[in-house]
């Protein structure tokens, strides 16, 4: 239960080798690969033995195709299965595991070529699907473009001649066709105005006129908005080139079913591209370790992070290729870049999706889950306090972790879920709760007379004990705020810096012990003798002029800090009282009717909706409590996460 120790590795292999070596290091999946010193003989790394390769050797980042290669390959699969969703394919059910093969059977060539073929079979009749739709979409444009002229009798190919100008057009709607009519003879007895259609907006018109009348025409038609429209392309009536596209649209629309009931008839594939985009992203993560190495013409130089505890399994698989290399224990200084892998057991582990979720702790520093483990447990279940609620989340986490199996991060909520389920159960069990006053307000119902008591009687109550829930809300802060303080006193004392403890930690605890002795009449010298420190504290570590500044600085920031740090504490008995009455509340609107299936009905969705907003509520404010109250007493954080080079897939789980 601690940061795992890290090892800067660095090798030196032929090249020869290098491609099996990153297998192996893969398989293994215990070592981050990182980027290695420059070629001019200066290194990132701290001081140490290795003072990076002579600056004579020139160093080649290796050729990166490949790994293009394969980040089009996943990209393609990921296409194939979108595409087969679309069309049927299902997928794993919720609490369905992730089905479980070696490397050997993933990377099989008959299992490799069938997977490609997949892949490409899908997208290319993905392909011919979007071309037929796009053909579709044309077709349908070039019908609606023609249907304002379906009633003319006239070829769309008719020009003008050398006597006789022929144009389409349109004219606003605005004004009537008559005037526009009216217009064209007072121009000219040579010409004609011809509507084929209309619309709210615009009229469709055909206008026939002798030439030596065109221009009169043209302008007597200009205040009524004429537009030319210009029909290439055509050949035949409007209506002989709708039945054509009708026809052509039926043989498209055809075509279009078929394929994507060819589409939907190769939702079987799915298995094998779900395989591919595993494959793929195998091999990206294994190539995008090959382009932090650095090449020669006949070696390769890898610099990484090891655990120290997985080095001698390492060492024996390093040993059966003519290699070199040089482990060693990271410099203080360089404590910022070194990675960060957590050990925790089965209590502690849940709570890494947590830590997480804030900051992974400086490397060199205190793993803050066995601190906060029993914390955020136990304030969970005070918050909720129901044993009807924790009963469901004991339940959901043992059926998810048993039939679903997920891995990491989900493993880790659904275990910390059981966890907190637990606390909730104890808690409401110390309340009283089961879905607030349910089976109460349920035996009433079914015999007026019934005077029902839980075979235990309960420790207290959210609405009966509300201020004795207050204080002992305060006091747990208390214990937890003490707690983070004398983590921090541990870490300063390992650190040299005693001063730092006396002054911080061990006086604000005499003031603490002497305020409780105060209260409880024993004495007050505990609380003369805190108050002396907290005064001399800057006097002694001041200087000048910020000795006398320092004192009501330490005074304000600390007595407001505490005071509000515990204050923030009565959110564990709020937010116990307010699921409690909420609960409550369905149940006794429910009982109003006076019958059993209304009440069960308003119950259960009352209760369920309570369920829920509470399910969120404690942890973003349990999270609260640890992040802000409790870490900022002793916690480090900025720690980079540790990403070894593995066999990390989506789809399938590879068993090593």
């Amino acid at each position: 239960m601690a940061i795992i120790k890290m090892k800067r590795l660095r090798l030196l292999a032929l090249r020869s080798d290098r491609e099996e070596l990153l297998h192996t290091l893969q398989r293994l999946g215990c070592v981050e690969i990182s980027e290695p010193p420059e070629a001019d003989g200066r290194s990132d790394a701290p001081p140490g033995d290795w003072e990076g390769p002579p600056a004579a050797l020139e160093l080649r980042t290796p050729d990166g195709s490949a790994l293009d290669q394969a980040r089009e390959e996943k990209q393609s699969a990921e296409r194939a299965l979108s595409v087969l969703a679309r069309h049927g394919a299902k997928g794993r059910g919720m609490l369905t595991p992730r089905p479980q093969l070696t490397e050997e059977e993933l990377f099989e060539p008959g299992a490799c070529a069938a997977g490609t073929q997949a892949v490409e079979a899908v997208l290319r009749k993905d392909r011919e699907a979007a071309l037929l739709q796009t053909e579709q979409g044309k077709l349908t444009a070039q019908k609606a473009a023609l249907a304002p002229w379906l009633s003319l009798d006239l070829p769309l190919e008719s020009g003008s001649t050398r006597e006789m100008l022929v144009q389409f057009g349109t004219l606003t709607a605005a004004r009537p066709l008559e005037e526009a009519q009216q217009a064209v003879e007072r121009a000219s007895e040579l010409a004609q105005l011809i509507q084929a259609s209309a619309s709210r907006e615009v009229r469709y018109c055909l206008l026939v006129c002798h030439k030596s009348a065109q221009e009169v025409v043209l302008e007597a038609l200009r205040d009524f908005g004429w537009s030319r429209v210009t029909l290439n392309g055509w050949t035949g009536t409007a209506r002989e080139n709708d039945a054509r596209l009708d026809r052509e649209l039926s043989e498209n629309a055809e075509r279009l079913r078929q394929t994507e009931e060819e589409l939907a008839g190769m939702t079987g594939l799915a298995e094998d591209v779900r395989r591919a985009s595993d494959r793929a992203s195998v091999r990206i993560d294994r190539e995008e370790s090959r382009a932090r190495l650095r090449d020669t013409e006949q070696t390769f130089l890898l610099q990484g992070w090891i655990p120290a505890e997985q080095w001698e399994e390492t060492e024996r698989k390093l040993s059966a290729y003519p290699c070199a290399w040089q482990v060693e224990d990271p410099a203080e200084e360089e404590y910022p870049q070194v990675p960060v892998s957590l050990k925790n057991n089965w209590l502690t582990r849940p709570l890494n999706m947590v830590t997480e979720m804030y900051s992974l702790p400086a490397y060199g520093t205190v793993d803050p889950n066995p601190l906060m483990a029993p914390f955020f447990i136990l304030f969970y279940g005070v918050m909720m306090a129901d044993m009807g609620y924790g009963l469901l989340m004991m339940l959901a986490s043992v059926v998810v972790l048993t039939k679903a199996r997920p891995q990491k991060g989900m493993h880790d909520f659904f275990a910390l879920l059981g966890l907190c389920g637990v606390s909730t159960f104890f808690m409401g069990a110390l309340t009283g709760g089961f879905f607030g006053d349910f089976i109460p307000q349920l035996l009433k119902l079914l015999n007026p007379e019934s005077t029902f008591v839980w075979f235990w009687p309960p420790l207290f109550t959210p609405l009966d004990n509300t201020l004795q829930i207050l204080i002992g809300s305060m006091a747990l802060g208390v214990v937890q705020i003490v707690t983070g303080m004398a983590v921090s006193f541990v870490q300063k004392l390992r650190n040299g810096k005693w001063m730092d403890a006396v002054w911080e930690e061990v006086t604000w605890w005499l003031v603490f012990a002497g305020i409780a002795l105060a209260a409880l009449g024993t004495t007050n010298l505990v609380l003369y003798a805190g108050v002396a420190m907290v005064l001399a504290g800057p006097l002694i570590t001041g200087k000048g002029f910020g000795k006398l500044t320092g004192i009501f600085g330490s005074l304000y920031n600390h007595v407001t800090g505490y005071f509000g740090d515990i204050l923030s504490y009565s959110r564990l008995m709020a937010l116990m009282l307010a699921g409690s009455v909420i609960a409550q509340v369905f149940n006794t609107l429910g009982a109003i009717p006076g019958n059993v299936v209304i009440f069960v009905v308003i119950s259960i969705v009352g209760n369920a909706l309570n369920f829920a907003l509470n399910l969120l509520g404690c942890y973003v404010h349990d999270l609260r409590l640890q992040c802000l109250e409790y870490f900022g007493k002793f916690y480090e954080d900025g720690g980079r996460p540790f990403r070894p080079l593995d066999l990390n897939t989506k789809y399938y789980n590879v068993v090593k």
